[in-house]
């Protein structure tokens, strides 16, 4: 038998290996796109809300309300300048006269329903990333059952057990088991260092809700108090 390629070796394969190659083929293609993806969201939301915060904080300080909404328009990409404008739009919009609980009760309704949207949004994708790295080996192990399949046939075909007769069978197998694997833990290696990153942005948009919240009630108070910003890894 001459050297095995993998063209050679895709060549030999059946039609339901042929299915698997292009099915994880498919899976692989899907799990790079959708990490590149949300690499760069979270990447844009980093930057924009670093810049965000160093403009917004010194206006709110100033009583600048407006101008932070305004300029949190700009950042579309950042999770915090959708948390503050949220909650400022929702303190902005309540009638005059209404009691201060009722106003930062709906502030907080406002923070809390903007940080599930955002959190949501900015999870697009990782589901099927996740679906991808949990079933690719499973795939490719079809793929290795068709295989083993594919040799017992042979021998029973030749009615001969010499290994010359099984091996392009074994080949195959033990390729869509390879290509399986290729698949899987690359994806599983993006899915837990996105995941980790949405965890952290998750605590920053919590951080942000509390301390607007504490600077708004200050603020109906008449009380002076200073923003503290939440920390942007770079």
């Amino acid at each position: 038998m001459g050297d095995w390629n993998l063209v050679e070796l895709w060549r030999s394969m059946g039609t339901l290996c042929h299915g698997v190659v292009i099915v994880l083929a498919i899976m692989f293609v899907r799990s790079i796109s959708v990490s590149a993806g949300r690499a760069l969201r979270y990447k844009l939301a980093r930057e924009q809300s670093r810049a965000y915060i160093a403009e917004c904080t010194v206006q709110l300080l100033e009583g600048e309300l407006e101008q932070a909404i305004v300029v949190a328009e700009h950042n579309k990409k950042s999770h915090i300048a959708k948390i503050v404008a949220a909650g400022l739009l929702d303190y902005q919009a309540a009638p005059a006269g209404m009691p201060e609980k009722a106003v930062m009760e709906g502030v907080q309704r406002s923070l809390e329903r903007s940080s599930a949207e955002t959190t949501e949004e900015m999870k697009r994708g990782l589901s099927g990333l996740a679906t991808i790295a949990a079933t690719a080996p499973f795939v490719g192990l079809f793929g290795t059952v068709i295989g083993i399949l594919n040799a017992f046939r042979s021998i029973d075909l030749a009615h001969a057990t010499a290994i010359k007769v099984i091996a392009g069978s074994i080949s195959e197998a033990l390729l869509t088991t390879a290509i399986g694997l290729s698949v899987a833990v690359p994806a599983v290696w993006f899915y837990n260092l996105l995941t980790n990153q949405m965890d952290a942005f998750g605590v920053e948009m919590q951080n942000c809700a509390l301390e607007l919240l504490t600077f708004l009630r200050a603020r109906q108070a008449g009380v002076h108090k200073d923003l503290r910003a939440p920390i942007i890894p770079g």
